[in-house]
């Protein structure tokens, strides 16, 4: 087994808390309040499926209404005065929860392979199954015991089958929390038996703020283009700023302004500066930055700090589009499955974006 202080925490951006560590809230308050109110009313659903885009803060709110609830477990004066989820980062239960050290919390992530040095790609029936042990068990401080899947996305057939005998016959005073990026692919029967809150994507301008805070010396244009780009997900925004991102969209913007015809040259400078071993981020951003463009392409809008669209491209049938994101995202997910080779997924999707700006 590896020793823990070797394996890096899921999903981890450098120089940012994780969920459990951040104590503010970007989003909008109208997801805080929704919590809230359901709380305040003492007759809470026991399951919340907290749903929306990646990177927009669900997990974050997870664990801020499970440190809010934890940190106030009788409702009626929790409420008093409450206008947010927020308590004080110094308490001993921000501090246990920040650290994964809160008794009555349990959270179920994808678990790291020891055999391939990295975390697997579904979360597995095993993982689930410590639920049972953690419900069966007596909780303390105050009685409640709560539970986040982080995210729902990961559960494998099994697994959502294991997680849905819990949801059918609820232990008393039990909360659990699913952060879901795609919560129409959870299972029916998991989906009736939670409330579901869908958060909206962040503001451009928070995002942007929050960039600049996190970077006082940035070009501010690079830090509003991040933030365009980011398309309401501040992770995505800070996986293109941070990772190079920003460069390889402008060169991919200078490239796609062509089309249909293709700079082999630069597109194989591209495909090789982004698929590089240690790349995975900038792969990622790459992807994150396709997907935005072709977005814009579908509803007819300008590219962000000044980018050209050809005529040809401007004129394309919107179905091809649609079809190249579809092929770009399975190639994708294909090359992260398998370790394939992602240059040649990166010289397929300007192959399959020349043959759509021809329709």
């Amino acid at each position: 087994m590896a020793d823990t202080d070797e394996i890096p925490p899921l999903d981890a951006l450098e120089g940012w808390p994780m969920s459990e560590q951040q104590s503010a809230w970007l989003g909008r308050p109208g997801a805080e309040e929704t919590l809230l109110r359901a709380y305040a009313g003492g007759r809470m659903h026991h399951a919340w499926i907290l749903a929306g885009p990646r990177g927009i803060g669900k997990a974050t709110l997870a664990f801020r209404f499970a440190r809010f609830v934890l940190a106030n477990p009788d409702p009626a004066p929790a409420m008093a005065g409450r206008g947010s989820l927020a308590i004080d980062p110094a308490s001993r239960t921000f501090r246990q929860v920040a650290a994964g050290a809160h008794p009555n919390l349990l959270v179920l992530r994808r678990p790291w392979d020891d055999k391939a040095k990295k975390y697997r790609t579904q979360l597995l029936v095993d993982e689930i199954r410590r639920i049972q042990g953690f419900f069966g068990s007596t909780a303390g401080e105050g009685g409640w015991r709560i539970a986040i899947v982080d995210t729902a996305d990961d559960l494998n057939d099994n697994a959502a089958n294991a997680l849905l005998k819990t949801l059918e016959e609820p232990p008393a005073r039990s909360l659990f929390l699913l952060v879901a990026s795609r919560p129409g692919k959870l299972l029916p029967t998991i989906r009736s038996r939670c409330r579901r809150l869908d958060l909206a994507p962040l503001e451009t301008d928070v995002i942007a703020a929050a960039l600049q805070e996190a970077n006082p010396g940035a070009e501010p244009q690079d830090v509003r283009l991040a933030a365009v780009l980011g398309n309401g997900s501040l992770r995505t925004a800070i996986q293109l700023f941070d990772g190079e991102g920003v460069e390889t969209f402008r060169t991919f913007q200078s490239l796609a302004s062509t089309l249909p015809d293709v700079d082999f040259a630069g597109v194989h400078f591209l495909a090789d500066r982004i698929s590089a071993r240690g790349k995975e981020d900038a792969f990622a951003g790459f992807m994150e930055g396709l997907e935005g463009w072709l977005s814009r392409r579908v509803r007819g809008e300008p590219e962000p700090d000044g980018g050209r669209i050809s005529d040809s491209t401007a004129a394309a049938s919107l179905a091809g589009w649609a079809d190249v994101w579809e092929k770009a995202a399975d190639s994708a997910f294909q090359a992260e499955e398998y370790n394939l080779d992602r240059k040649q997924v990166v010289l397929q999707i300007f192959m399959a974006l020349a043959r759509a700006a021809r329709m």
